[in-house]
């Protein structure tokens, strides 16, 4: 892997072609390296334009490193590339709700769930979305509709353990636990250690 993104060269001083630059930069975001896959993805688009994977993947970096703000210019540039790019409305609804721009998530989840009804991490999203400005009962129907199209599905399920403890029942909460101990019990260690830790 080169050290020198802007300027990569192989072996026999031939650039690098984009592609492997690009998964170069993909690789980097894996391992954390967020700030070198940015400078990549900068060169990438600055040197020939960029397509809607290279404006999403700057987005995850940005977004990873808590550059919501630019995150969210990449994602909606993607989504503009690439109008059935769902991950690209995904993550744009996910930082717009992180930054307290719940009215414009709701309408970027809208437009993914109109390219696709049946998109289960945009019902997710929406259900934290509504969580997020109190209202309850719609944020209950979009988690219920993503368990309808993704029942064995772990986030569903764990989006309902969070309504759960929003409402205060424990009960519900300790029932979604139990079920992800089976779909993942990964989450459900986070969600037992905070919750259920010694009462075994």
């Amino acid at each position: 892997m080169q050290e020198n993104d802007a300027s990569a060269e192989t072996a026999g001083g031939e650039p690098e072609s984009r592609a492997r630059r690009y998964e170069s930069a993909l690789a980097r975001i894996d391992d954390g390296q967020f700030v070198r896959a940015v400078e990549t993805l900068d060169a990438l688009i600055t040197e020939s334009g960029g397509d809607a994977d290279t404006y999403y993947s700057r987005g995850v970096a940005h977004m990873s490193s808590g550059n919501y703000r630019q995150a969210g210019s990449d994602f909606l540039r993607a989504a503009a590339l690439d109008r059935g790019f769902l991950s690209a409305y995904k993550n744009l609804g996910f930082v717009q709700l992180t930054m307290g721009r719940e009215e414009d998530a709701l309408k970027t989840l809208g437009r993914a769930l109109e390219i696709d009804p049946e998109f289960v991490d945009a019902y997710c999203l929406l259900g934290d979305v509504h969580l997020d400005l109190g209202e309850y009962d719609k944020a209950r129907a979009m988690i219920e509709k993503a368990l309808e199209l993704d029942p064995d599905g772990a986030d569903p399920h764990c989006k309902m353990a969070m309504y759960h403890l929003s409402m205060g029942d424990f009960s519900g909460l300790r029932k979604e636990y139990d079920i992800l101990l089976t779909l993942d019990p990964s989450l459900a260690s986070q969600i037992g250690g905070l919750f259920f830790s010694g009462d075994e």
